[in-house]
């Protein structure tokens, strides 16, 4: 299990059993990621602050931290986790393996940084911060302080207000899945433009979110191709 998670990371282990505890839930038993995941966090913090601190120059630290908190947040984590495949690795308990929390934002995002911790315990920071520069690569290269720490109903209302338009409305058009694991289908309606775009997510916000990032696709498009 654990060689395939190493050559994502690009990290050799030179104690194993340490990406073993990163990659086991509470959930499985007493012995689990906690402590690692608390290392993690610390770390990852302080790699993204110099890593930002380093591309941004003359953002003040008030910007920077929000960048930050963007880029460590739980939502962040879990994306990264799942384009290194972390889920298919992560040790769970019957009940949270049957309930698909390999897939769950919190889980992934708690393992990717229990990971961290446990190279930065395995090899130091220097290694730590190779491993998160490597993972984060995509994010970091797309980070953009002027829409960080923002998210999508936030950035599309900001848009539409700049051009004197009305805010987004928002519906939900349909519901779907067991009362513990609904699915909720949501359409974002911006009828000066007489543009609908929709959105699916695990909660009636994530879904408006997901709406909402549609249509800034969909803007962002418009605007490139001059229409």
């Amino acid at each position: 299990m654990d060689d395939s998670v190493r050559e994502r990371l690009g990290y050799a282990f030179r104690h194993p059993d340490l990406l073993h505890g990163a990659l086991t839930h509470r959930s499985f038993g007493a012995s689990n990621n906690e402590r690692l995941e608390f290392v993690g966090d610390a770390v990852l913090n302080c790699v993204v602050a110099a890593s930002l601190y380093h591309r941004f120059p003359g953002l003040p630290e008030g910007d920077l931290s929000r960048a930050r908190a963007a880029l460590v947040n739980q939502e962040t984590l879990a994306r990264v986790a799942r384009e290194v495949a972390l889920g298919t690795e992560i040790r769970l308990g019957e009940g949270e393996h049957k309930t698909g929390g390999a897939q769950r934002p919190s889980i992934l995002a708690d393992a990717l940084e229990a990971v961290f911790g446990a190279v930065f315990i395995d090899g130091g920071y220097d290694a730590a911060r190779e491993v998160i520069e490597r993972c984060y690569a995509d994010v970091l290269a797309r980070a953009d302080p002027a829409t960080l720490g923002k998210d999508p109903k936030t950035r599309l209302q900001e848009w539409l207000q700049a051009r004197r338009m009305s805010v987004p409305e928002y519906a939900v058009v349909a519901t779907s899945g067991e009362a513990h694991a609904q699915v909720f289908d949501v359409e974002c309606r911006i009828g000066a433009l007489q543009m609908v775009s929709t959105g699916r997510g695990n909660s009636r916000r994530a879904a408006e979110q997901a709406a909402a990032e549609a249509a800034l696709a969909a803007l962002q498009s418009r605007d490139a191709s001059g229409a």
